[in-house]
């Protein structure tokens, strides 16, 4: 097997937030560790092309629960107790070839490596010293295949409200992973659209914290949609500030895989409880070759005062700029498909 290395980049400057942070977990991590903690691997769904993939993961000091626990009722909290392990040297095995990662100062691990996968769902395998070794999937698209679809999460297939800070700390960190609820008919659409297109990837584009990730991938499990690669934001101090701004996470996510996948045109769906009206069109009017159309969720405005939105009113109205693409509007699954219909989207 080939094997690479994928360097340690020279990190800037770091906010006074992030080295008090960084003081605290060299004082912490040697006590877990004496007390029993475990080093372990959380893989990320990632996602790639014939001869790459994008390869996501964390390095964790954890506190392993009894297997009989683990698929007990999970509280959001406990998704932010365990310790990161900075600079950790992580192995990855793809499609034949052997390379070699480091770990970000927050435990995180993410790379492009080098790889032939087979188109579809596939998998790599991750390993680093004192933890057992892990399967991440991934979603190799085939480069026939020119649709697919990027979705917001909170509030478009997950009700949240996740603006108002006191309800967004109670569905992070109190609530029941089990008593979150699904957008009505959102899971069905997407189902529909997926069997539309065959082969088209689902994206999960959302503000959230890498740490909920396991939690949104077996909301999204259990409510049957579509299984696709989660595109999520880290947690905490950045290297220039306190904490990383979510409208920046995106423009930059959609950027990016304007330039990975310049042959797919995106069905964008999102909703009008925060900014997805204006970070798709300012997309749309960006990169026109790869917007095929931009679905809004619009919320009632109930749903609206929770989200702590003012807009929800003029959800209808389409930014200016986005290069005749089609502005679909609707409360539910159910008139989103409606209106794809009428437009000739599938």
């Amino acid at each position: 097997m080939a094997r690479t290395s994928v360097g340690k980049k020279a990190e800037p400057r770091l906010h006074r937030a992030a080295r008090f942070e960084d003081r605290v977990h060299r004082v912490v991590e040697p006590r877990l560790r004496r007390r029993g903690w475990h080093v372990a691997i959380v893989p990320y769904t990632g996602y790639g092309a014939p001869g790459w993939v994008r390869v996501m993961a964390r390095v964790l000091l954890t506190r392993l629960a009894p297997r009989r626990k683990r698929a007990a009722t999970l509280r959001g909290w406990r998704s932010f107790t365990a310790m990161p392990v900075k600079n950790a040297s992580v192995t990855i095995e793809a499609g034949g070839s052997r390379h070699e990662a480091f770990a970000d100062r927050s435990g995180f691990v993410d790379c492009v490596v080098q790889g032939e996968l087979a188109t579809g769902w596939s998998s790599v395998r991750l390993s680093t010293e004192g933890a057992e070794s892990v399967e991440a999937p991934v979603r190799i698209v085939d480069p026939a295949v020119d649709f697919g679809i990027l979705s917001d999460v909170d509030d478009t297939v997950m009700v949240t409200a996740l603006p108002r800070p006191l309800l967004a700390a109670w569905n992070t960190f109190v609530l029941d992973e089990h008593a979150r609820m699904a957008v009505p008919g959102m899971a069905v659409l997407y189902e529909r659209l997926a069997n539309a297109y065959a082969g088209a990837p689902v994206f999960y584009l959302s503000t959230g914290a890498w740490n909920v990730a396991p939690t949104l991938t077996r909301f999204l499990s259990r409510h049957l949609y579509p299984a696709g690669p989660l595109l999520l934001t880290n947690w905490g101090p950045t290297t220039d500030r306190w904490f990383r701004s979510g409208r920046d996470h995106k423009r930059a996510t959609l950027t990016r895989l304007a330039n990975e996948f310049p042959h797919v045109r995106w069905l964008l769906i999102g909703d009008d409880g925060q900014h997805d009206k204006e970070i798709y069109g300012e997309f749309a009017a960006a990169h026109p070759d790869n917007v095929a159309a931009i679905a809004i969720r619009h919320l009632s405005p109930t749903q609206s005062v929770l989200a702590g939105s003012i807009l929800a009113a003029v959800g209808d109205s389409a930014p200016s700029g986005l290069a005749g693409k089609p502005w679909l509007v609707a409360p539910d699954g159910a008139g989103l498909w409606r209106l794809f219909r009428e437009a000739e989207i599938v």
